[in-house]
């Protein structure tokens, strides 16, 4: 069944009448479901997805396939399937082009987001196992993380690059064999990112790329996804191991609270103008947490998805969820796309 599209007129100025010191009143229904596509013939992981507004097209990394699957984002009719890759895995459009780079087990590569041709590749080394990416406004730079277990490497670097240029400017090497997710403040000079296998938050500085900290998460293990309230100075650290929030304090590390979510999580988003963290589980939920204020945090909602819906992204532009079902939690094995609306 495809989905039809909700409104597409969220303006960014409607979001900015919320103050970042005030905090949102808990919806009653803080999620509405859109409706659900699915894409048969799969039954591998389903990785990181991107909603590519201007060129109205959603990206999800279909990362066992060996593809990347395009849907029509208003219409969620599936107009592409792109192959050629290895275990793909996340995407990132540089700003003002049509460069779409996404990271794969065999080295990140660029196409071009409307025709899909293949415009060259990034030469980061090891270029095996690129997979996390995250582009930091405040220095204009793409942070890449490669190497790892998953392509039977020990230790893991985080790549730093000029986008606009493919040039690396500076390599960090983790003497960890699984790192994951990572965020920056942008009115401050650190980056937060999980050392999953250690179960720690590692401080970097964006002037040295040297760790400046390490932040135990003793509330649980395997500390996989990430998400930032910049604003109120607090980082949200999911683990798998059992599935839990864990809200740290940016200024000392210290935990500020521990929240059940659905379990096997492989993503989140904070909604900034609503206070709000969306953390979907392959269980068949989401779980909706309300920041009341920086050291109060309640569940307020878990919200019907579909097993295996564990991985996300949220479009605040649309007032959108979107979670990409991954089928080998379920029977029969069906991927999907599931899409709500904020309330």
């Amino acid at each position: 069944m495809t989905f039809r599209r909700f409104a597409r007129f969220a303006s960014l100025a409607m979001l900015g009448i919320f103050s970042a010191a005030a905090f949102a009143a808990p919806s009653a229904r803080p999620l509405a479901l859109l409706g659900r596509t699915n894409f048969p013939g799969y039954d591998g992981d389903v990785d990181h997805l991107f909603a590519d507004l201007k060129e109205n097209k959603l990206f999800v990394a279909a990362e066992d396939h060996g593809t990347v699957e395009v849907f029509n984002l208003e219409t969620g009719k599936l107009l592409k399937t792109l192959t050629t890759f290895k275990t793909p895995h996340a995407f990132f459009l540089v700003p003002g082009t049509h460069r779409l780079i996404i990271t794969d087990d065999a080295g990140p590569r660029i196409i071009d987001d409307r025709t899909y041709k293949v415009l060259g590749y990034l030469h980061i080394k090891p270029k095996a196992g690129s997979d996390t990416e995250y582009y930091d406004p405040s220095t204009r730079h793409l942070f890449i993380v490669s190497g790892g277990s998953d392509v039977h490497l020990k230790h893991c670097w985080l790549s730093e690059i000029d986008p606009w240029t493919g040039r690396v400017l500076r390599v960090h090497e983790f003497d960890s064999n699984h790192v994951e997710a990572l965020r920056a403040e942008q009115h401050g000079e650190r980056m937060f990112i999980n050392i999953a296998n250690r179960n720690e938050v590692d401080v970097l500085s964006k002037k040295t790329l040297k760790v400046v900290a390490r932040w135990p998460i003793t509330a649980a293990k395997t500390n996989l996804s990430m998400s930032l309230d910049d604003a109120h100075h607090r980082l949200f650290v999911v683990t798998r191991n059992p599935t839990r929030l864990v809200v740290l304090d940016t200024k000392d590390g210290r935990t500020v609270a521990v929240v059940n979510v659905p379990a096997i999580n492989d993503g989140t988003s904070f909604d900034v103008a609503r206070q709000r963290l969306y953390a979907p589980g392959a269980v068949g939920q989401v779980g909706v947490v309300q920041e009341i204020s920086p050291d109060e945090y309640r569940e307020i909602a878990s919200v019907p998805s579909g097993v295996g819906a564990k991985s996300e992204t949220y479009v605040p532009q649309l007032n959108e969820l979107i979670l990409g079902v991954s089928p080998q939690y379920s029977k029969p094995h069906v991927a999907g796309i599931i899409r709500f609306k904020a309330e």
